[in-house]
């Protein structure tokens, strides 16, 4: 089995005092980080905190300027980022789906590339656990699809080949309401149907925790804090996640539930 092969299961990500530098500029520094094997990290934190850059340096986006970074247990730097890339799944912000391409084409686009026999049954298979049957929307075009229905096509190309592991970066941040709490039950429902190991970008700390088992609070291109949000409620580890707690409301609209 290559190391390729082996991701197409759920797998441990791994980050080792990770360090990315852009001039004067230190957009990681020193960041270790552990993912276990079908688990779900959110990270939360300001815009520049450091959190997309961290997220891309697990498929190679982002090539960090020292530290290691694993996926699998394997280290990413000695693996070609094409491969690599085919066996992650990932969902940028705006979807990044080909407009000249059909919903069907767009969702089978990694089994294609990895030249699966089985690429358009793989894609139907996708479209239809993310509730875009194709006899319905197969044959659309991305202009042709709502907001919510594009970031649908975006995570059925993601999960499309079952990978053993999955980037989201802010899927969900330019949603309206409706499509963002319909697609978050979604995304709850497939972690649970396929057990793949997840890394979620968000500013969101409610739907941090409605998603991911942990949340890493991240600040300045460091983490800040790890646990729960209950936890962090209870003792923030810094002055920095008392008050990022504060501004999202979050302790008061706890206290209101209880």
């Amino acid at each position: 089995m290559t190391t390729s092969e082996s991701l197409d299961r759920p797998v441990s990500l791994q980050a080792r005092v990770v360090r990315y530098t852009v001039g004067a500029v230190t957009a990681l520094d020193g960041v270790s980080l552990h993912v276990a094997q079908g688990q779900c990290v959110a990270l939360v934190g300001e815009s520049g905190a450091g959190k997309t850059t961290l997220l891309r340096c697990f498929n190679r986006m982002v090539v960090p300027s020292a530290g290691e970074v694993l996926v699998g247990g394997a280290d990413v730097s000695r693996q070609p980022a094409a491969e690599l890339r085919r066996h992650i799944g990932y969902v940028p912000q705006h979807g990044g789906l080909l407009p000249h391409w059909s919903v069907l084409r767009n969702a089978a686009l990694v089994p294609d590339l990895l030249r699966r026999s089985d690429a358009s049954g793989a894609a139907r298979r996708a479209l239809e656990l993310v509730g875009l049957p194709t006899d319905e929307f197969g044959d659309r075009f991305p202009h042709e699809l709502s907001g919510g229905q594009r970031q649908r096509v975006a995570l059925a190309r993601a999960i499309a080949a079952r990978p053993g592991v999955l980037l989201m970066d802010e899927p969900f941040g330019a949603l309206d309401a409706i499509s963002r709490s319909e697609l978050h039950a979604l995304c709850a429902a497939l972690r649970r149907e396929l057990g793949v190991t997840t890394l979620l970008v968000t500013h969101d700390l409610q739907e941090a925790d409605f998603l991911a088992d942990e949340i890493v609070v991240m600040r300045a291109g460091a983490i800040e804090q790890r646990g729960t949000l209950d936890a962090m409620l209870a003792s923030p580890a810094t002055p920095y996640v008392a008050s990022l707690l504060e501004r999202a409301r979050v302790s008061g609209q706890r206290r209101s539930e209880s």
